[in-house]
């Protein structure tokens, strides 16, 4: 009973900060939506697996990121936490049709203040008739909209998210890092012959992952140095030497190998948060969280590098 109640427990910092988090007032969120159509626009030459990887990467530099007072690890995924980004390569139709009613809902309530109304009805236009809906609706045979209609099939999640129900090999990635990807990658790319019809798709795919693997080290390494600058500007010694440590930490993952149960969980979470940036996908799972995170943990505790606690705060954190 005391060890379950021990890993119960939150740390008084992780209860403060989650009852912070739980306190936003959530807001429908234009940052990315107009970071996507801005990359969609300028990319329309692009085959869509080039059009993804430009966009992630226009994101991933461009949005908006902080780090909270009380967190140990870094990664937002829009300008606050319980904000709503939107998707519009998706879907773009109900948003707009609850634009102005968003606060009235009996569930899942949000607000939306007027400018990101005005950043919403600017792009709106170009995605109409232009997103993955559109173009699934459009497939789908006359004799299915009756179905459609009377809510027999429900498509929503289909039509209006991206991939999901899926879990990446979160152990490969902690082990060879993005690094590792990026040399696999550049290998494949090199050893195709460029006269062969089939090898064609495979280049463009080479090249977008090579694409999505730098703009994912970049977007690490904006969270290094604003933990530095945080780190400088801090009084309190204990929290200095944590936003020095999240610095260094950011500066190596995901794109070096994991060396430690904190670089680890700091892995992880970028990987399912920039997946859930990329396409809002449901189900979105951590896998065998405990398998390919124990050998970490226990390598550290053993060397005395974290206690228990502390993995625990960080756990909870996560």
């Amino acid at each position: 009973m005391e060890n379950r109640e021990h890993f119960g427990a939150l740390t008084g910092r992780m209860q403060a900060f989650r009852e912070e988090v739980l306190d936003e007032k959530p807001f429908i969120d234009a940052e990315r939506a107009v970071l996507a159509t801005e990359a969609y626009e300028a990319s329309k030459n692009q085959p869509p697996v080039m059009r993804r990887a430009l966009m992630l990467e226009r994101i991933l530099d461009k949005m908006s990121i902080y780090i909270e007072d009380k967190t140990l690890i870094c990664g937002n995924q829009a300008t606050k936490n319980c904000n709503a980004p939107i998707f519009p390569e998706y879907t773009l139709g109900f948003v707009m049709d609850e634009l102005d009613t968003f606060e009235k809902r009996d569930g899942d309530v949000f607000y939306v203040t007027e400018e990101t109304k005005r950043q919403l009805r600017d792009i709106a236009p170009f995605w109409e008739n232009n997103n993955l809906r559109a173009r699934g609706e459009a497939l789908l045979p006359d004799e299915v909209s009756v179905f459609m209609e009377t809510g027999v099939f429900g498509m929503e999640g289909k039509l209006n998210a991206g991939d999901a129900h899926l879990a990446i090999n979160h152990a490969r990635l902690l082990r060879e890092g993005l690094r590792g990807y990026e040399q696999r990658t550049r290998a494949a790319k090199a050893a195709l012959d460029l006269t062969d019809p089939d090898s064609i798709d495979k280049y463009v795919f080479y090249k977008a992952v090579l694409i999505v693997i730098d703009a994912v080290r970049r977007f690490a390494l904006r969270y290094s140095a604003l933990a530095a600058r945080k780190a400088e500007a801090e009084t309190d010694p204990a929290r200095k030497a944590e936003l020095e440590r999240m610095s260094a930490i950011c500066a190596r993952v995901p794109y070096e190998p994991a060396s430690s149960f904190r670089e680890a969980i700091q892995t992880v979470w970028f990987s399912q948060v920039i997946l859930q940036i990329e396409s809002n996908g449901h189900s979105l799972s951590f896998g065998r969280f405990d398998q390919y995170l124990y050998p970490y943990y226990q390598a550290d505790v053993d060397a005395g590098e974290i206690t228990r606690d502390e993995a625990l705060e960080l756990l909870t954190n996560l």
